[in-house]
Parts: structure tokens; sequence; C-alpha cells
């Protein structure tokens, strides 16, 4: 039986990282997509059942012009497709940083945008079955102090919502993590309650085992967050830090 293929976007996150194993250990073939494709060399010849299965290729998620030649040169056309490019700007130092807040809408929104409409534009691929976008509980609700990220995400929430719609009479299924504090090297650095930190690989198992739902909200303790923060009145979302 041929070996289904999934291309990972961002390949470089944590959690990429982590899907590339779990992928593996069910004989997936990846293609891993990133800037950082020495970061990528690295792991994967830790990992010896990667060897065999992982194609390392170039991709900036910001980089619009080269995305259709990207899409074109892979070596196959995927089953599945993970966008999991992340950018991480302290909002507080967004505000007075445009640059760096545009690369925040570039990486979540804007290039995710540009790469999947080409990959779901593409009729001829009838072997795409699946399209997986890692979000953020960020982007439920407009926080004071995260909105600028927050909106990113919720952006490409929003899109992924659209696009499941679109794609649903050719039985393509969209899904959209929508992730709490994950322990990675993002996040590092930053005052974060170690009682909500969620390890990369736990987030990854969302990923590899989605189902037909669209919004995926992986642990109980994040679930029960997601559902007060989309239900909590403006008043005391205000409050919130």
């Amino acid at each position: 039986m041929q070996r289904k293929t999934v291309l990972i976007l961002g390949a470089n996150s944590d959690v990429a990282k982590a899907a590339l194993l779990r992928y593996a250990d069910k004989g997936f073939r990846m293609i891993a997509a990133s800037r950082s494709t020495d970061e990528l060399q690295s792991f994967v010849s830790q990992h010896q059942r990667l060897k065999e299965l992982v194609t390392i290729l170039y991709f900036d998620a910001a980089n619009f012009d080269s995305h259709a030649a990207f899409y074109q040169q892979l070596p196959e056309k995927p089953h599945i497709v993970v966008y999991a490019a992340g950018y991480l700007k302290n909002n507080e130092d967004a505000l007075l940083d445009f640059p760096g807040s545009f690369r925040m809408m570039q990486v979540h929104y804007a290039g995710a945008v540009s790469i999947l409409n080409i990959i779901a534009m593409d009729k001829e691929n009838v072997r795409l079955e699946r399209i997986v976008g890692l979000s953020s509980l960020s982007g439920v609700r407009g926080r004071k102090s995260n909105f600028i990220y927050g909106s990113t995400k919720s952006a490409f929430t929003q899109y992924l919502a659209g696009l499941r719609q679109y794609l649903f009479k050719r039985r393509i299924t969209v899904n959209v993590i929508v992730a709490g504090y994950i322990r990675s090297k993002m996040t590092a650095g930053l005052a974060l309650p170690e009682s909500l930190m969620l390890e990369p690989d736990f987030i990854a198992r969302a990923v590899v085992e989605a189902g037909n739902g669209f919004i995926i909200v992986p642990g109980f303790k994040w679930k029960m967050i997601y559902t007060i923060l989309k239900w909590m009145p403006e008043q005391l979302v205000a409050k919130l830090p």
C-alpha cells in the first residue's frame, strides 16, 4: 500500500518536530518545510526512523512570491497539510515596532492564506484529504496583554473556518488546533503559569489524530478556559491581564 504524504509548513517549531515523530510512527512520508533547514536536518539526523521518511525543503511563509514555485517543486503532492509556522513579538514591543507586528501578520495569516490557497485550489491533487492549522486561544477574544498576536491568530482561525466550508464538497477536512500555553522555544522566558503549560508532543498528538470536528482544543483545562473566554461578558474580559 502506498504511503501517505504529509506536508508540514513551519516544520522547525517544537510542535511540528513532535508531529514528525508521530507521523513517522504511523508510516507517513513527510515533507518538512522551514527557513531553518539546517536545524531541521540536525533534528532528523538524531532520529533514525525519520531519516528515510523526511524530505527537507526551504519555505519562507513571508515570501509570498515564492509560494507557487515552492508548491510546484514538491517531490509529491500531499494527502495532509499542517501549517505550524509561528512568530511571537511581545505586545508592548509590537505596539512600538510595526515591522514586528507586520511579521506576525505575515507568518500567521497572510503567509498561511497565500500558500494554503495555492494548495486548496490545486484540484488535480485528488489525494488531498486534510488541512490542519495551528492557532491559539489568544485569538478567541481580544485582550490588552496580547491583542496584536491574538488578532493574527483570530484571522487565521476565521480563514480556516471559511476554507473548511469551501472544501466540504470535495471531502477535504479542515481542522484548527486552538492551543493554550505550549512549552517551546517561542515561549521560553515568558512568565507563564506552570500548571497550564502543555508539552509540544501533547499538541502534536492532537494534530496527528485530528478527527472531523473543526475546533480542537487540547487539554481539559484549556477546553474550560476556551469556553469561558468565548462567552465571558466584555466587562469581565476588560479586567483580564
